[in-house]
């Protein structure tokens, strides 16, 4: 078995065990959006594949556990030296704050005769500023409680070192990139040893590449504990509520705007593909200042290979030099992947870098086939559904990954001069 105590609950080690963007977008959210009421719903993609009433029970007895969690003294401080783009008002309301169980309903849906098999739906209801911090934590922990109690043919043997090799493939080729695995990963003591496994590589390699540090913003068991930096500044979930709630006229720029308010000159890495990256493009080109103001753009969904050179095409049209720009990928990055882009963008002048996630975090081979088949990582997803009773929707440059509202989506598709 892969983990031991099967039976027991999981529990949350710190509130800092989540992705830096979902606090840098809470301080935004706090400033911005204050009262707003949100609502979060899960999404399993697999439908084939089901979770046991044994693994659900563990998970509503774990997401209780979660009130018990709060920033820390030390956390506190930390952030502060750490992160400097967080006011001390928000970090006093960081502290303060405490997860709310009440806001989270879990529903177990038997489709097993036995009734012991089954789907799963979740959601999380109340004001954004509060709900916000429930994502990450709860999927981590979902997927944890999962290969611990339903699938359960696996093990930690050869991690640390596949994750070493893979560390040092990249670099040897010249690639600075991040972990970004906390949401999908197999556990806590997976991306653990990915970490460690990681910097043994950037330290067998120094001045080749470059580890850029974790989207992880743990202070006592990854940041502090291996002295890397906290990576990350925007998710879709900022343009869909800021579209939501304001119109999805310009929303694009609006919610840049609204961004740069918060964060002046710190995160200006610009999310592209919430409603595609042809209208991201299209609304961004419009003001050359925003334009040279906003430091790079991430890649999170669509053909990789046509990202840098539509990029180039868009600095190019507002006579901003792309080479003193940068590109993050971080959609379903593997080394493969990763490898390719390096090379495209190295012959374009485009400077590049990854955020790698499940690859890093939740790649794992079954015992019984001796370790040749995947087991299978979770494909899940906790976006937001609407905001004050207005639908949230995503386009992506992926027309199967479109979420939200249909009607809401072929509004917006329509609108924006979309294939629908």
């Amino acid at each position: 078995m892969g983990q031991d105590q099967s039976n027991a609950s999981y529990r949350l080690k710190s509130i800092l065990d989540s992705d830096l963007y979902k606090f840098t977008m809470q301080q935004a959210v706090r400033q911005h959006f204050p009262d707003a009421e949100a609502v979060y719903r899960f999404t399993h993609r697999d439908k084939g594949v089901f979770f046991s009433r044994r693994c659900i029970d563990a998970f509503q007895t774990s997401l209780t556990l979660f009130q018990d969690v709060f920033l820390t003294s030390d956390e506190k401080v930390w952030l502060a030296s750490k992160c400097p783009y967080f006011t001390s008002n928000y970090l006093d309301f960081l502290e303060q704050y405490r997860f709310k169980t009440e806001q989270v309903s879990v529903k177990f849906v038997p489709v097993s005769e036995d009734g012991q098999w089954g789907n799963l739906e979740i959601e999380a209801r109340g004001l954004w500023v509060e709900t916000i911090l429930w994502e990450v934590p709860m999927m981590a922990c979902l997927s944890e409680l999962h290969f611990r109690i339903d699938r359960t043919d696996w093990s930690y043997n050869g991690q640390r070192e596949m994750a070493q090799r893979k560390a040092e493939a990249l670099l040897q080729a010249d690639c600075s990139f991040s972990e970004f695995g906390t949401r999908r990963r197999r556990s806590y003591h997976t991306q653990d040893l990915v970490i460690s496994a990681i910097l043994k590589a950037a330290a067998k390699f120094p001045g080749v590449g470059k580890v850029t540090g974790t989207s992880n913003v743990r202070l006592m068991f990854f940041a502090k504990k291996y002295n890397i930096t906290p990576v990350g500044t925007i998710a879709h979930e900022w343009f869909m509520g800021v579209a939501a709630l304001t119109g999805y006229d310009d929303a694009n720029v609006r919610a840049l705007r609204l961004w740069e308010e918060t964060y002046h000159d710190s995160l200006l890495v610009a999310l592209t593909d919430t409603f595609s990256t042809r209208v991201f493009f299209k609304e961004f080109s419009q003001d050359r200042e925003r334009v040279v103001k906003w430091q790079g753009l991430r890649h999170d969904s669509g053909d990789p290979l046509a990202f840098a050179p539509a990029a180039r095409e868009m600095y190019e049209s507002v006579d901003v030099d792309y080479r003193k720009k940068s590109i993050i990928y971080s959609d379903a990055v593997t080394l493969e992947k990763a490898l390719a882009l390096k090379k495209q963008c190295t012959e374009i002048g485009f400077p590049c870098s990854f955020g790698i996630g499940t690859f890093l975090t939740n790649d794992f081979h079954t015992k019984s086939s001796k370790y040749k088949d995947k087991s299978k990582a979770l494909n899940m997803v906790i976006k937001l559904y609407s905001i004050d009773g207005q639908p949230c929707i995503k386009i992506s440059d992926d027309l199967e990954k479109n979420t939200g509202d249909p009607e809401t989506v072929a509004f917006v598709k329509k609108k924006y001069g979309l294939p629908v």
